[in-house]
């Protein structure tokens, strides 16, 4: 009896084995070679894992490094190597400065100036941050505004905790705000994402199509305005939330800011360096990279000694930098074998040379398999090139085809790798894998709907 709930308990790790297992086992089907199969085994096993989280996190991201190793998908070093880029240097050092922040309390100031502006109730909170993320987000990227919003529901959240120790829901709710709003503000502008830039620079090296920032706006931003109030009322519906009223927790802030008295100098020192930080950000990224201006950041707070590193080891979650790592390398890998491009093709068979409303379907379809389980610019550097074909031969419009490839490219809210976004607000210690699919799931299936009804009834009114 002993071992069997000692299997039960380890069911899913014993199936993703499995399952993985199975597809070494397999022959490769024809286009795809014997190392994509088995970087497709690896994958399957790694979304099993994330999904039913048998294992810590953390220890997935350290099996898909060895994994790789193991499979003959490359040596430690070439695997090493993909585990550090600007993406995973980025999310470091936002993490960082998050607890840089927390610790000279401007959390609680900003926490109680945006319960200020949209008063003490749950209802109006949530859809205070979703929208306030979505909107920012747009302009700057949601890289930046979740590192800038995540110490800000943070002090919401221990604020309640004072009174109430059960508010799991009310934590979930606020984090989830963050994350869902970033993601889907990011697409509103080309300066949102990676992605976005991605699809205009393939539009205009392989077929001349040149599309300015106002354009982009006015296919795009849309699809951010519909589904604002959305976001708020899908996770009310789904998390509900154990404090309706925070009125006491505006209190306790009032307090809490009030004993803290003026600015001090080493908040306001704070404040400027992170002003600096979001500037460099915003003008210097393209030159110098999110991540080294991220560590630079981190590197600069501890210098001007307004963190100490003993508080950094101890409150960044380094558990989020190896999965965020884990999920670049294992995309990577899925590119370099070929396996991305057979799994797009098996898809896109299934158009059977028809387009219209199949080929959005089935671009959407590709985009959010790919987007959920690795960083939506991988997904849209890998694919972008094969939709575009798709629409050439298929006589769909091209430039409808590769608005539809990068903004579903923007609909990772199933997994905590689906954008950074839910990876930093991951961090927090107060989410689970399985939250993001429940509200998740609701939020992508309104999202599909919402693109398909703008890409054939509002695009072809601005001539497409």
């Amino acid at each position: 009896m002993q071992i069997l709930r000692i299997l039960f308990a380890r069911r899913w790790l014993i199936v993703g084995l499995l399952v993985g297992g199975i597809l070494l086992l397999t022959p490769p089907p024809e286009g795809l070679s014997a190392q994509g199969m088995r970087a497709l085994a690896l994958l399957a096993m790694t979304m099993i894992f994330l999904i039913t989280e048998p294992i810590p996190l953390p220890a997935t991201a350290l099996l898909i490094a060895v994994g790789q190793v193991f499979l003959g998908l490359g040596d430690s070093n070439q695997i090493a190597h993909s585990y550090m880029s600007d993406a995973v240097f980025f999310i470091m050092g936002s993490l960082m400065i998050s607890i840089a922040l927390v610790k000279q309390k401007l959390d609680k100031r900003l926490a109680f100036w945006l319960l200020r502006v949209t008063g003490p109730y749950t209802t109006r909170i949530v859809f205070g941050i979703s929208a306030a993320c979505a909107l920012i987000a747009s302009f700057i990227g949601e890289h930046t505004v979740a590192a800038m919003m995540l110490p800000v529901a943070l002090g919401i959240i221990r604020a309640v905790e004072d009174d109430h120790k059960q508010a799991r829901n009310l934590a979930v709710l606020l984090l989830l705000a963050i994350s869902y709003g970033c993601a889907i503000g990011a697409l509103g502008t080309p300066s949102g994402g990676a992605r976005n830039a991605i699809v205009i620079e393939y539009w205009r090296q392989a077929f001349g199509i040149h599309i300015d920032y106002a354009t982009w706006m006015a296919y795009a931003y849309p699809l951010v305005l519909l589904r604002l109030p959305f976001v708020a009322l899908i996770l009310l519906m789904t998390f509900r939330p154990e404090v309706t009223d925070l009125r006491r927790a505006l209190v306790r802030l009032r307090r809490v800011v009030r004993e803290s008295g003026a600015f001090s100098l080493q908040e306001t020192k704070a404040v400027v360096l992170f002003g600096l930080i979001l500037f460099a950000w915003i003008a210097f990224s393209g030159q110098w990279g999110l991540g080294t201006i991220a560590l630079t950041g981190a590197a600069l707070f501890i210098i001007f000694g307004l963190v100490r590193w003993e508080d950094l080891n101890s409150g960044v979650n380094w558990g989020v930098v190896w999965l965020y790592a884990a999920a670049i390398s294992l995309g990577a890998q899925l590119t370099a074998t070929g396996a991305a491009g057979w799994m797009a093709q098996q898809v896109l068979a299934l158009l059977g040379g028809t387009g219209g409303l199949a080929v959005i379907l089935a671009v959407c379809l590709l985009m959010i398999l790919f987007t959920n389980v690795m960083s939506s610019g991988t997904a849209v550097a890998v694919l972008a090139p094969v939709t575009l074909q798709i629409a050439v031969l298929t006589g769909a419009s091209i430039k409808e085809v590769g608005f539809v490839t990068a903004l579903a490219s923007a609909f990772g809210f199933l997994t905590v790798i689906g954008s950074p976004a839910a990876m930093i607000v991951y961090s927090s210690g107060y989410l689970r894998p399985l939250d993001y699919a429940k509200a998740g799931s609701k939020l992508l299936l309104l999202s599909v709907i919402m693109l398909v009804l703008l890409a054939l009834f509002y695009w072809p009114l601005l001539g497409l």
